[in-house]
């Protein structure tokens, strides 16, 4: 699974209540239904928080695991893949908690498409884990906001809803956080 092959962000499954609905009750089918349909999303916002794709691979497992495992706890009514960021956004929190001691980057996979050649696949490699590591020397709300807005590519209503916090807080949040990226990767910027 890589990050450039992500599915793009969107609406909830249009089915999604009833798959979920039918997942409570152990239907294993509905459960593979919105795995299937979210793996992707989840593991897009979970691998710019991580060291490698290997991490981010064991740790979009652990979501779906729990999510299954806490089936019961969801609350219809919300958004269940706002309900799978936040097993996400825990998941990786757990995973730092437990790790004594950071693991360097390792190379992070080919991201283009063959015919670009090696040099544009080595610039591609040379951005993203600049932008790996710029991220996470970020605050946590900080590197949630940019991920969720930029990467799974989520509305500002949705990410202020999601993280129960204004629409106005959120914007402030996201270009304090664009600065501190900015400054982070040696970039000048101007928002």
């Amino acid at each position: 699974m890589k990050a450039a092959e992500a599915a793009p962000s969107g609406p909830p499954l249009p089915e999604e209540a009833d798959l979920v609905r039918h997942a409570k009750f152990g239907d294993h089918d509905a459960f593979a239904r919105l795995y299937d349909g979210y793996v992707e999303r989840v593991y897009r916002y979970i691998y710019f928080r991580v060291e490698d794709d290997l991490t981010a691979e064991d740790l979009t497992s652990q979501v779906f695991l729990k999510a299954w495992e806490n089936l019961g706890r969801y609350q219809p009514g919300g958004l269940f893949l706002a309900w799978l960021y936040t097993i996400a956004r825990n998941t990786v929190i757990d995973h730092y908690r437990t790790r004594k001691q950071m693991v360097p980057l390792e190379e992070v996979s080919s991201l283009a498409v063959e015919k670009d050649g090696l040099e544009k696949r080595m610039e591609i490699q040379y951005d993203i884990e600049g932008l790996r590591t710029g991220l996470q020397q970020l605050t946590d709300d900080q590197q949630q906001v940019l991920i969720l807005r930029f990467i799974v590519q989520m509305s500002t209503k949705e990410i202020a809803r999601m993280m129960g916090k204004r629409e106005g807080a959120i914007r402030a949040l996201q270009m304090r956080a664009l600065q501190a990226l900015a400054k982070c990767m040696g970039q000048e910027v101007s928002l």
